[in-house]
């Protein structure tokens, strides 16, 4: 009795049994009875994912912070039983992949998660407590931010990780690629799209490829009766981009599969394809925008730089801003003429060009290790030295010391050629890969109760 009146009282000051049977026992006879009211429901599974759980308030949550960003994009949601079931299928494939990236022994390190936030911040022109400061007013703590990036990182390398495995080029795609590059030398466009896919399931039935197509041919009737490509990409898309109301942004025309090149070729800004079909399900694409690039397409000129870094690591003891003011302050000595670059390199460079003064050589258009450094080193001119660059391997300070054109290599135009066709064939691999992860997934779907 002793026990049990004990796991009373504890019960009672947690407020989780008002109603135990011990402590009715307790109470004096002539005690007047409350009046019993029904237990409200705070929390409940809605689904299960193999071994985890997806509970109602994480998806109300979700609901609320999507709701805001599409009202904030001036998009109209679409009702709350459309929103729910678009979000509880993207919470789904989501668990799924960080499931299977954690059962691939993946992890994202504080370091990694930091710099990639601060990243983040510098890309939006803010500092990262600026950046902090404005999530935390739009009502996400930072602690949660910070875990939902990590779990994008860890989505993002095992979907590389898979789908690269994943894509084979040929050695005729690559030819049949440079026969074309080389026919077309004018410039190149780059193209804005949007896209909603009613995807298929593996091995369908003519029953449910009849309904998949009469899914899309409703999305088409929509369009056609004026109503939001981005609202209705929400509603009905099952791809990765639906719930950003299906925008793919900016790509290269040579980037983007010759099935949706095809499709909209004819397509002004602004109109939408007829339906689409390929292995995955029906495609509808709207073409936003297009644009010539820049560059000077069919050109076998490319640009190379010689370059010479000092590379400077944060450790537990000297973390980033000490490393930061370090490297700003080198850089002020070298153009003082206090000490010469090389000499700061072979004195403070962790890496290992450090005892040739820093030299790394000539590099092509590619050939640096991260693209960080690559976009710091192609903003400078001649002898300029960079302010400090945060890399995934420390902070650096670039200098440029030449610059020249030069033909390319028949191996290079081959390897940009492999590269380009393996981007066009990505979000494909990408989409058939994960309607086999959700297939593969247990998905157990709860009734709550009322």
């Amino acid at each position: 009795m002793k026990q049990r009146t004990l796991f009373s009282l504890i019960a009672v000051s947690a407020g989780l049994f008002a109603q135990s049977p011990a402590i009715a026992q307790l109470k004096p006879a002539t005690s007047v009875s409350a009046p019993v009211s029904k237990p409200k429901l705070v929390n409940s599974i809605v689904v299960v994912v193999n071994d985890e759980v997806i509970t109602r308030q994480e998806l109300n949550e979700q609901i609320s912070a999507l709701e805001k960003r599409l009202k904030a994009q001036g998009t109209q949601p679409p009702n709350r039983a459309e929103l729910e079931k678009q979000l509880v299928e993207r919470m789904i494939l989501d668990r799924a992949q960080i499931q299977l990236a954690k059962e691939n022994g993946m992890r994202v390190d504080d370091l990694t998660l930091d710099r990639t936030l601060v990243k983040m911040a510098e890309q939006n022109k803010m500092s990262l407590q600026d950046m902090r400061n404005q999530i935390e007013r739009e009502g996400t703590p930072y602690a949660k931010f910070r875990e939902e990036i990590r779990d994008e990182i860890m989505m993002q390398r095992i979907r590389d990780r898979e789908v690269e495995s994943k894509l084979f080029i040929s050695e005729s795609e690559v030819d049949n690629y440079l026969a074309q590059e080389t026919a077309g030398k004018a410039a190149k466009q780059e193209l804005n799209l949007a896209h909603i896919l009613v995807r298929l399931p593996e091995n369908a039935t003519a029953e449910q490829i009849a309904a998949k197509r009469a899914r899309a041919e409703e999305v088409v009737t929509k369009l056609q009766a004026g109503e939001d490509f981005g609202r209705l990409a929400i509603t009905y898309s099952d791809s990765a981009e639906a719930l950003k109301g299906g925008d793919i942004g900016w790509r290269e025309q040579d980037k983007i599969p010759q099935l949706f090149l095809d499709a909209v070729a004819k397509l002004q800004p602004g109109q939408a394809s007829a339906i689409i079909r390929s292995a995955n399900g029906f495609h509808i694409l709207k073409l936003n925008g297009k644009r010539t690039n820049d560059g000077k397409a069919g050109s076998d000129l490319v640009q190379q730089s010689r370059v010479r870094h000092i590379l400077i690591k944060p450790t537990q003891i000297v973390p980033d801003a000490e490393v930061r003011q370090k490297l700003a302050d080198l850089k002020k000595k070298i153009e003082a003429g206090q000490i010469s670059f090389e000499d700061a390199a072979k004195a403070n460079s962790v890496d290992s060009s450090a005892a040739k003064g820093g030299e790394l050589g000539w590099i092509f258009p590619g050939d640096a290790l991260v693209p960080e450094f690559e976009q710091a080193m192609n903003k400078l001119k001649v002898n300029e030295i960079s302010d400090p660059v945060q890399t995934q391997f420390g902070y650096h300070l670039i200098q440029v010391l030449e610059r020249k054109s030069d033909e390319q290599s028949k191996d290079r135009k081959r390897a940009a050629a492999r590269q380009a066709l393996r981007e066009r064939k990505f979000d494909e691999a990408l989409q058939e890969w994960l309607r086999e992860l959700r297939d593969k997934t247990y998905v157990e779907y709860r009734t709550e109760e009322k």
